[in-house]
């Protein structure tokens, strides 16, 4: 069966070809979308979020799109004089082996990409995870490389403890799904953690290219469709992380491919059905929300062909099945190590506020549609800039693409409305997902290359290929030059160059200084150090950031301190400290620490003990996190808290003492190796002041 007959946007009845109607549901996306992409709705509700950078952006579009429009003008009126500018089957050729060698062209593509993926993982990332979500997934990556699902805890987690890892009940391991970790650990056996995404960019580029192949009409817009996939900025840079929005996409992208498989088929295809759950199954255990909305519609429509041929049950109990086996090893996983075949590592540490919902979340705000739709708002803006780095804004082509559709195919129905619960379920979840972009939009990739690339034949269609074309052909041409120049390099600079502290490789850094079989007490600022201790009296993570945002930092040391050896912890602790709370309302950001989270409640008096952490923060900190993947030298690196560092000491009695810190507090400053005297450590920590 061929299914490109089904999308041919030039026939239908004549009611369909009378024009643009608001009501046809293309149009009515395109509007939805663009209210979203161009609106700054966030900015307009009181409280909550907001896009102060709006209205830099919006001269940025105002401005790119101008040029970008005139000179495609100007070349098209050109282009009628100087025929070179001009040929009508410039692509004909591409297109040709696009349809009578498909092989060859993805396998082009997907070289090509794969190319830029590890480009962008070693050159703009130092193929080092650099946001702790990576880092604590790297880490379980190595956990589950070394045949284990969980370590055990050390007798005072604090030294080692992690924002997203858990650490309780003597275990220790990632807060996330265990999909993620288990994608990436392919790259750890190789010794090439950084290869694991790239490589899975690719089989998504090879599996988008399989799914267009299948269900778009026009050879051409199938072919576009893939490049963008592929070389999009967006694609392309969160291709080179180590974040697991990329695996997931990959395996939805092989449960779509073989979900369009099975559908043009005339016979039932058990096999390809088998292949879209298993893809859909592991995407699940992944990112459990992103698999869920493109699996919801795929199931339905599995249920609704068998209800009306008997035979394409088979497809269904195949589909069905492959779901059920990456499912049951999800399950098996969290019973063997949160104790619940439900229950993830989130939910142990932050507790049922961090579901999908509208409710308070985890860190204390109450997540209501308002702040859902600011969000919601806040990626479709970001999706302008972050998705093709055009001057342009990247969203307008697709909007252009629905606004001139007549029709949605069944494929097109079912992508949006998977998209559309993708944008849905996010609306339910309280957190801001910025990270190289708007990743929690970064499923919606596959719908945004088609209808990007929809826009152009379009616009032939509708205009007839005259000058209005060539002028729009001549100005996207213009907006991805600029975008190669100027946006592209630009944001590639901004990467290389950030997030120092997260690619100093401590390994290396060891060897050239000759540590090793060493505990080294890595510095961190005070403020971490008190919300480590706070986690390691049993205080949930939840109220951890509560107590620590709204309390003195001195106060809270000094009461920590008290409740620490008296022995109180859990729900005794949590009633203690929020008796600190009453003067919240007074506090400011402390002026004394360069660590502008710690808090200062103006008059109040410090210590010498208070006073000497703040010298500490003035003279320099860094970050333990990065750390937990530093395994070379048989080193063992634990946070560095002082008095209590006695524990450490009796814990590793015979291994040579470092402290690592920068030389001063000066961003970007890289640590350095103290050596350190147990017996002067000893004698200043018996002085509590000092």
């Amino acid at each position: 069966m061929d299914s490109t007959a089904e999308y041919d946007d030039t026939v239908g009845t004549t009611d369909e070809r009378e024009g643009w109607r608001l009501w046809r549901p293309p149009v009515a996306i395109s509007i939805a979308v663009a209210l979203l992409g161009l609106l700054p709705i966030v900015n307009w509700l009181p409280g909550g979020h907001s896009a102060g950078w709006y209205g830099t952006a919006l001269d940025g579009w105002v401005s790119g799109t101008t040029i970008a429009v005139g000179l495609g003008i100007v070349l098209a009126i050109l282009s009628k004089k100087l025929r070179f500018l001009w040929r009508d089957d410039a692509l004909a050729a591409a297109t040709g082996l696009w349809t009578g060698h498909p092989a060859t062209v993805i396998a082009v593509l997907a070289a090509v990409s794969l190319a830029l993926y590890i480009w962008v993982a070693l050159g703009m990332f130092d193929g080092r995870p650099l946001l702790i979500d990576e880092v604590v997934q790297s880490y379980q990556a190595q956990i589950l490389a070394s045949g284990r699902l969980s370590l055990p805890a050390f007798a005072h987690p604090e030294f080692f403890s992690s924002m997203h890892l858990v650490d309780m009940q003597g275990r220790v391991y990632s807060q996330f799904p265990a999909g993620g970790p288990a994608m990436l650990m392919l790259g750890v056996l190789v010794h090439a953690p950084w290869l694991a995404n790239p490589v899975f960019g690719v089989m998504a580029v090879v599996a988008f290219a399989m799914y267009v192949r299948t269900t778009e009409a026009r050879p051409g817009s199938a072919l576009a469709a893939t490049a963008i996939f592929a070389f999009a900025p967006f694609a392309a840079i969160m291709s080179g992380s180590y974040m697991n929005h990329v695996t997931s996409v990959a395996w939805i992208m092989v449960a779509v491919a073989a979900l369009a498989k099975v559908v043009t088929s005339d016979e039932p295809r058990p096999a390809f059905s088998f292949l879209c759950g298993i893809g859909f199954g592991i995407a699940a255990t992944i990112r459990p929300v992103d698999a869920f909305a493109f699996a919801l519609p795929a199931g339905v429509w599995y249920l609704v062909r068998a209800l009306r041929d008997l035979r394409r049950w088979r497809d269904a109990f195949a589909a069905a099945a492959g779901v059920a086996i990456p499912a049951a090893m999800l399950m098996w996983v969290n019973l063997r190590t949160t104790g619940g075949p439900l229950l993830f590592g989130y939910e142990v540490l932050w507790g049922e506020a961090h579901r999908l919902g509208f409710h308070s979340a985890p860190w204390g705000m109450a997540h209501t549609p308002a702040r859902g739709l600011e969000l919601i708002n806040l990626y479709f803006l970001e999706l302008q800039t972050y998705f093709l780095q055009t001057p342009v804004p990247s969203l307008l082509p697709a909007i252009g693409a629905l606004a001139l559709s007549r029709r949605l195919d069944r494929f097109d129905r079912y992508m949006l409305t998977s998209t559309a619960l993708v944008a849905g379920l996010y609306f339910a979840y309280w957190h801001n997902g910025f990270y190289l972009g708007p990743r929690f939009m970064y499923p919606l990739m596959p719908l945004l290359a088609i209808w990007t690339a929809r826009f152009f034949p379009l616009v032939k269609e509708r205009t007839g290929g005259g000058s209005v074309y060539r002028a729009t052909i001549f100005a996207a041409i213009c907006s991805v030059a600029i975008a190669a120049a100027v946006n592209v390099p630009a944001i590639a600079t901004k990467y290389s160059n950030g997030l120092l502290t997260m690619r100093w490789n401590a390994d290396s850094a060891a060897a050239a200084a000759g540590i090793d079989s060493s505990l080294i007490l890595v510095r961190e600022s005070w403020g971490a150090q008190l919300v480590s201790r706070l986690w390691a009296m049993g205080v949930p993570r939840s109220e951890t950031e509560l107590i620590y945002r709204r309390t003195d930092a001195c106060r809270l040391d000094t009461k920590i301190d008290s409740l620490e050896r008296s022995g109180v912890r859990g729900g005794a602790a949590v009633e203690a400290f929020y008796s600190l709370l009453s003067d919240s309302t007074r506090l400011i950001g402390s002026p004394l620490s360069p660590d502008s989270t710690e808090q200062l409640l103006p008059g109040s008096t410090y210590t010498r003990r208070c006073i000497a952490r703040i010298n500490d923060d003035r003279a320099g900190f860094t970050l333990f996190t990065p750390l937990l993947l530093a395994h070379g030298g048989d080193n063992v690196y634990a946070r560095d808290l002082h008095g209590r560092d006695t524990l450490l000491l009796q814990a590793y009695p015979n291994r040579k003492l470092y402290l690592l810190k920068p030389a001063s507090a000066k961003i970007g400053e890289p640590p350095r190796f103290y050596p350190l005297s147990r017996d002067s450590l000893e004698r200043a920590w018996r002085d509590p002041n000092r």
